[in-house]
């Protein structure tokens, strides 16, 4: 009974180290990143997915974007929505700067005030989250 019980939690443990938190500026939880590009709220349910070749998907599962390997960022017609530089700037379609992902995971808006921290997160990833696609 012991080892069931030592072996639950050892998963349960092993299932959240595997997201990364989402927080607001304030550092509220606002939702969780897992390994697999499951997004999820700060309840857990399910709002969307980033898949392995960079498609995005609702949460049921309806293609409303991609993220291509040069950190362009497409709508589901494949028009551009913005950029992710390697440095983290965040561009919209226009490459005007509407954003930074800082190495820490810190994000912030085109003042340079914070408006979140995605510590451990793809910045392309944050991206999404943060300036791309409204996820609910």
């Amino acid at each position: 009974m012991k080892k069931t019980g030592l072996i639950s939690f050892l998963l349960f443990s092993l299932s959240m180290v595997s997201a990364q938190t989402i927080e607001s500026g304030s550092h509220s939880t606002t939702g969780y990143i897992k390994s697999d590009g499951t997004i999820e709220n700060s309840s857990r349910s399910t709002l969307g997915y980033i898949k392995s070749d960079g498609t995005i998907e609702n949460k049921s599962h309806s293609t409303i974007g991609y993220i291509k390997s040069d950190g362009t960022i497409e709508n589901r017609s494949h028009s551009t929505v913005g950029y992710v530089k390697k440095d983290g700037t965040v561009e919209n379609s226009s490459h005007s700067t509407i954003g930074y992902i800082k190495d820490d995971g810190t994000v912030e808006n085109s003042s340079h005030s914070t408006i979140g921290y995605a510590k451990g997160v793809e910045k392309e990833w944050a991206a999404v989250v943060y300036f791309f696609f409204k996820l609910d």
